[in-house]
């Protein structure tokens, strides 16, 4: 297996995962798989976080606002690894209750990743809505 190969298998299960459960109001895996090492930085569709603190905020206000997952599919357009580094681009199709109210968008996300201690870890998130 290449380190792609491992770095995709990852994304697939475990960022995956963790995705869908952020969704269904549980943010602990998601952080769980964040680096605690600076820098780390959230340029999002709703909201934007730099540093530790303002991600736990971040991620803690997201999973207060997520019910009901029905779907998430992330449909991965690019990636690649080098070294200690990879990235990901690609849509995220979510079908979710936000506020209690049901939801279905498209986001752009693209997001960077560290090697960090023997397993990946996300770094930096940027994520836009898809508008038609």
């Amino acid at each position: 297996m290449t380190d792609r190969d491992g770095f995709l298998e990852w994304v697939r299960t475990a960022l995956y995962e963790a995705e869908v459960a952020l969704h269904n109001g549980d943010a602990a895996p998601r952080r769980a798989l964040w680096s605690r090492d600076e820098p780390v930085s959230v340029l999002g569709a709703w909201r934007t976080a730099h540093g530790q603190q303002q991600l736990d905020q971040l991620f803690t206000h997201l999973a207060k606002g997520f019910s009901d997952c029905t779907s998430y599919v992330f449909e991965l357009q690019a990636c690649d690894v080098s070294g200690d580094m990879a990235y990901t681009a690609g849509l995220e199709h979510t079908s979710v209750s936000v506020d209690g109210e049901p939801r279905t968008y498209t986001l752009r996300a693209t997001q960077v990743y560290r090697h960090e201690d023997g397993e990946w870890r996300v770094a930096h998130r940027h994520g836009d809505t898809v508008t038609e």
